[in-house]
């Protein structure tokens, strides 16, 4: 198995090996399977926790949060769903509030427009907004308005990342997300995100001098596609470069599907981890 150290660079890979390099539905052939599968189970999250579904926070469609209530003036984690920016909604992800949940940890679910109805800069923008829009909300909600963690996986771990500057944000947990662009603009994937080597560069993370000096901890699977893999420990790399607080893991046997189940679970790593973030960044 490569690791990521020994990745090749996707600037030396054909077009179509750069191509299935990044597409995880090919890789992981029972993924849709499994997709489904959370689409039923958060569906009958979503049915026991009916009472703040689609709190709007913008204009457009999407531009709603469903708000999960575990205990009292809890602290809240805002999960971002993933898709390359341009698939799902957040109403599949409902399932993976009940790791969080478990523990007394508040869980939102924020949507955000896809591409290409949105550019990469707006729904950047939309998580910002969404996060200030939550933090006021909070004391009515019966939560602590004063502690969120941001979590997501996929693209929702790229918006994770960029999500740390927001100043009601403490910490971040991003899970097999994306840091640099420039191979994704380079892809299929770039016909409806439609970035350019500009639009690229200022929503790369790991284009960025330094970053929020806030704790963020980075997963991914060891089952996962080698450029994901990659994209995960050079980021981690590049967070310890700048002094930045981070924490580096591969979850083993985890495909890029799998590795929610210890988000799912109440004992599971990622649950773990989310805990680690609360107790750090409590007071």
């Amino acid at each position: 198995m490569l690791t990521p150290s020994d990745t090749p660079d996707w600037r030396s890979m054909s077009q179509e090996e750069r191509d299935l390099g990044l597409n995880n539905g090919v890789h992981v052939p029972a993924s849709a399977d499994l997709v489904a599968g959370w689409d039923r189970r958060s569906q009958a999250k979503r049915a026991h926790h009916a009472d703040h579904l689609d709190l709007r926070y913008g204009p457009r469609e999407r531009n709603r949060i469903d708000f999960f209530k575990a205990a009292q003036q809890a602290p809240t984690l805002l999960f971002v769903h993933g898709g390359y920016w341009q698939t799902r909604a957040k109403e599949t992800f409902a399932l993976f509030a009940e790791g969080p949940m478990a523990h007394g940890i508040n869980v939102a679910l924020i949507g955000y427009t896809l591409a290409p109805d949105a550019t990469l800069d707006e729904i950047v923008g939309e998580i910002h907004a969404g996060i200030d829009y939550l933090a006021g909300q909070l004391p009515a909600l019966g939560g602590d308005g004063g502690h969120i963690v941001v979590a997501g996986w996929s693209a929702g771990g790229h918006l994770t990342s960029m999500a740390l500057s927001n100043p009601n944000v403490r910490a971040g947990m991003a899970i097999s997300g994306i840091y640099d662009l420039e191979p994704i603009r380079h892809s299929y994937l770039n016909v409806k995100l439609r970035l350019d080597e500009a639009t690229s560069r200022r929503n790369s993370p790991m284009m960025q001098s330094g970053g929020a000096l806030k704790p963020l901890s980075l997963v991914v699977g060891d089952a996962e596609l080698p450029l994901l893999r990659k994209q995960t420990a050079d980021f981690a790399g590049h967070r310890a470069r700048y002094g930045l607080p981070v924490t580096y893991e591969e979850v083993p046997g985890a495909n890029h599907f799998t590795i929610m189940n210890e988000m799912a679970s109440p004992a599971g790593r990622i649950t773990t981890l989310i805990r680690q973030l609360f107790d750090r960044t409590a007071g």
